[in-house]
């Protein structure tokens, strides 16, 4: 255990901060997967809706640093194309 001011610090706001990333990415992973459940079973108009949701949250991810850019990025061109594909 750090006996530092500082370092009792750092090791609070990363305690902070891994509780608010794990439950910011279970979400999205959730969110994910309702979509990928939405899609299997057919339902076009709730996968658009939930493909929105995890759009943003994906968004919401990269805004707080949780997730890099691009990474968001390969997430949502993988979703659209699942609906693309679903669409078509």
């Amino acid at each position: 255990m750090a006996n530092i001011k500082s370092s009792l610090k750092r090791i609070k706001v990363a305690n902070f901060k891994t509780r608010r990333n794990k439950i910011i990415v279970s979400s999205l992973k959730t969110s994910i997967r309702r979509f990928e459940d939405s899609i299997k079973n057919g339902n076009t108009d709730e996968a658009k809706e939930l493909y929105r949701k995890a759009a943003s949250l994906i968004d919401k991810a990269v805004a707080k640093g949780t997730l890099h850019k691009n990474t968001a990025a390969r997430k949502k061109s993988r979703l659209s194309k699942k609906i693309k594909n679903i669409a078509s």
